[in-house]
């Protein structure tokens, strides 16, 4: 796991009792002094009249609480309060450093009603003690917030950084370097420094829709600064996404990047986060290095203050060696391996998602059939080398036979999708979608004797549903063996994996798969929509191989993969940060579905790994990759 948030979260609420607190206390910013820990916070108080806006408004102000350990404070009191005109509607989200035995705390300043871009700039409040200010001044004559210097010099200069135009964006993150500290608020510099803004800023919008501002004071490391930031994805719609980011800037050169994430670390999923005045926002404030531990502070639904824990070394590790956490699966040059065969009605409008099994030497492949009407039945192919095939079934090996799987309407979708195989002793067990174009489609089980299938005598057992009713469920199959006397079967309800725990297969009435959220979507990421399982769990030394595929916000499924503990796979140990496969060719990218790759069967040959997917729900492909490969990458993804 990246980052552990506290058990005792959130370590800062705001005390009804107090007037100038009562609301919300939040993005608080730590900074130690006499071994003691001095947290700076926003106070947002009840609302009060305002006589110059002639109504009842709230205000901020920052306040200061201490504590010995950095997570337990008291002593809460008020310390900086708005009364020059630049800053008379309120002081927020302080920053602090200490710099030549000086406490710099840099705050936004808000000196109009409502608020509004030109309003709203960077504000220092100096302070010898923590205990008063001895100094206050306006730093930007432009709109900025979240300025910070950095702990120290830089080749004999003081560093600062800030983001400009947060509130008339787009916002740029920027640096800014200073001969002496009183340049820090002299309006003629920043008046030149503002004419061409952009020749300081960090290049790290991946999209002109999204908005990022700085977040806590840069940490120094052996390997360079570390700045968090927060990166506010599709900032322009109703669907915003509020995202913690971290980059590594270089130790003498601030304005390069040596390395940064391409996914956010945190993001709201607690209810603090999730639930406040401002739902849905985590933002990082703050950060404290202790040893090998980074504490990271960060405000949660503009309400609260929260604070979670990060391993530097691991964390630092993982930042600056993104080239052994990617690996890619390699496609075979005579891909797709199968298509619909239009002289073939029950296979003539698509041939898609495969299992597979490797028996007697040879790979034997179930793929999903689709006919003209739409109806779903499971061709049978079979290969010597993995790749090229050398027989292929000219009926279906599977067709729907249970009311569950019956077509309800004339051209509508039904029938056997999307099958998975698992051997377990003599009997080969196939886990399919039934669905009958009416009900949400289920989980449904059969199998057939090792040596029926090897004699292609397709004696099915009757199928029977083992998911919940009335509940979309999809994407199931079961580990080869039993683990603790148990059959674990893994599913997806919802948009999340599931694992499920059974004495046995018979699924007596009422007795259905269990829901657990083992494996859930990571918003931010390239599995944020939903994850559902790709192929049976493959044993390895070190634990479950398991692949599965996520789906990203922009419907596009991409192939990853997780390792589970052995003795008990609800214990994640490593899950890729990168996809191993996305769709990149004509016919991943354009079909029934677009930009779709979509694993059901996985074999194992000669250390190698042949995963047999679905492009873009109309043909078959093959791609290989070394299982010594998947498993270092997911050593380095260790969770």
């Amino acid at each position: 796991m990246i980052i552990k948030r506290y058990k005792d979260n959130p370590i800062l609420t705001p005390i009804r009792s107090r007037t100038w607190e009562a609301e919300a206390v939040f993005n608080g910013c730590p900074i130690e002094k006499d071994e003691k820990t001095f947290f700076l916070y926003r106070a947002v108080s009840l609302p009060r009249y305002n006589s110059m806006v002639g109504s009842r408004i709230s205000t901020s102000n920052i306040g200061v609480a201490t504590s010995d350990d950095g997570l337990n404070f008291s002593d809460r009191k008020r310390f900086i309060v708005p009364y020059h005109d630049w800053e008379k509607f309120g002081c927020e989200d302080p920053r602090v450093t200490e710099l030549d035995g000086k406490y710099y705390i840099f705050y936004t300043a808000i000196s109009a009603w409502p608020p509004n871009s030109e309003g709203i700039k960077v504000g220092v409040a100096i302070s010898n003690d923590l205990q008063t200010v001895e100094q206050k001044h306006l730093v930007t004559p432009f709109n900025a917030k979240a300025m910070s210097l950095f702990p120290e010099r830089i080749n004999g200069k003081i560093w600062a950084i800030l983001t400009v135009n947060t509130d008339k964006p787009p916002a740029r993150i920027c640096l800014a370097s200073f001969d002496n500290i009183e340049e820090v608020w002299s309006e003629d510099y920043w008046n030149e420094w503002y004419r061409n803004f952009e020749d300081h800023s960090i290049p790290i919008q991946r999209s002109p829709d999204d908005h990022i501002e700085v977040g806590a004071t840069p940490i120094k490391t052996e390997r360079g600064w570390l700045f968090f930031y927060s990166y506010i994805r599709n900032y322009y719609s109703n669907n915003k996404f509020f995202g913690l980011e971290t980059a590594l800037l270089d130790l003498n050169d601030p304005s390069k990047i040596v390395a940064r994430n391409d996914f956010p670390i945190l993001y709201p999923e607690e209810y603090y986060e999730r639930h406040g005045m401002a739902p849905n926002i985590i933002f990082p404030s703050g950060a404290l290095l202790k040893e090998d531990t980074l504490s990271l502070y960060y405000g949660a639904a503009d309400t609260t203050c929260a604070v979670a824990f990060i391993d530097l070394p691991f964390f630092l590790d993982r930042m600056t060696r993104k080239q052994d956490i990617i690996a890619k699966f390699s496609r075979a040059k005579e891909n797709p391996i199968i298509v619909a065969n239009k002289d073939n009605s029950w296979e003539s409008r698509a041939t898609f998602n495969p299992a597979a099994l490797y028996l007697d030497g040879k790979v034997h492949i179930l793929y999903r059939a689709m006919s003209e009407d739409n109806t779903s039945t499971v061709g049978y192919a079979q290969s010597s080398d993995g790749v090229t095939i050398d027989y292929r079934a000219s009926e279906p090996v599977y067709v729907p036979k249970e009311d569950f799987e019956q077509k309800t309407s004339p051209n509508g979708f039904s029938g056997c999708e999307d099958p998975r195989l698992v051997q377990i002793d003599s009997t080969i067990y196939m886990f399919y979608t039934a669905y009958n174009g009416k009900n949400p489609p289920r989980v449904a089980i059969t199998s057939i004797s090792v040596d029926d299938f090897l004699a292609q005598k397709w004696n099915w057992t009757t199928a029977k549903l083992i998911s919940v009713p009335d509940l979309d469920n999809k994407d199931a199959a079961m580990f080869p063996e039993k683990i603790d006397g148990k059959y674990v079967i893994i599913h997806r309800s919802g948009d999340d994996m599931d694992l499920s725990y059974h004495d046995n297969l018979d699924f007596e009435k009422g007795e259905w798969l269990q829901e657990s959220r083992w494996i859930h979507p990571r918003p931010g990421w390239w599995d944020s929509k939903k994850v559902g399982l790709s192929t049976p769990p493959i044993k390895t030394k070190e634990g479950w191989l398991i692949f599965y595929h996520g789906v990203s916000d922009q419907s596009v499924y991409t192939v990853g993969a997780v390792l589970a503990d052995l003795k008990d796979p609800s214990i994640i140990l490593g899950r890729t940060d990168y996809p191993f496969f996305e769709p990149e060719t004509s016919y991943e990218k354009s079909g029934q579905v677009p930009n779709v790759v979509f694993p059901c069967g996985t074999v194992l040959i000669d250390g190698n790994i042949f995963v047999y997917y679905g492009g873009a729900d109309e043909v078959v492909g093959v791609a290989t990759i070394s299982l010594e490969k998947v498993l270092s990458v997911l050593r380095e993804c260790k969770v």
